[in-house]
């Protein structure tokens, strides 16, 4: 049985995925996973994928969900991103960009091109 956090964190993930196909994007997968890391939505559209990391928060009791990707989550994100993009030619012609989606109850706030 999955804990309360897990439920929070699997509602923010929807929150974000929703976000994305609001704008016209197709959430193409969630909870991407290789060696390297977990990529938690990747969203693309013509021309464009982006590998959002989602961050749930409850409150800011220990800082902002967005101080929560630090300089070292970046990286695994991007080692993640690679091994996605090198994995049956995904990333050719398109544009990639790094966002972050900050949820802290039902309010989302996605930081576009936040690495």
């Amino acid at each position: 049985m999955p804990s309360g956090r897990q439920v929070y964190g699997t509602r923010g993930e929807e929150l974000a995925a929703a976000w994305y196909t609001e704008r016209g994007f197709e959430v193409v997968e969630r909870n991407w996973r290789c060696p390297s890391g977990e990529i938690d939505l990747v969203a693309t559209r013509p021309g464009l994928v982006v590998f959002c990391e989602v961050k749930a928060r409850t409150s800011d009791r220990y800082g902002s969900a967005s101080e929560a990707v630090t300089p070292a989550k970046q990286r695994r994100v991007r080692r993640a991103a690679a091994a996605y993009l090198a994995s049956a030619g995904r990333g050719r012609r398109r544009a990639v960009r790094f966002d972050v989606a900050c949820v802290e109850g039902l309010s989302i706030e996605v930081i576009e091109q936040a690495f």
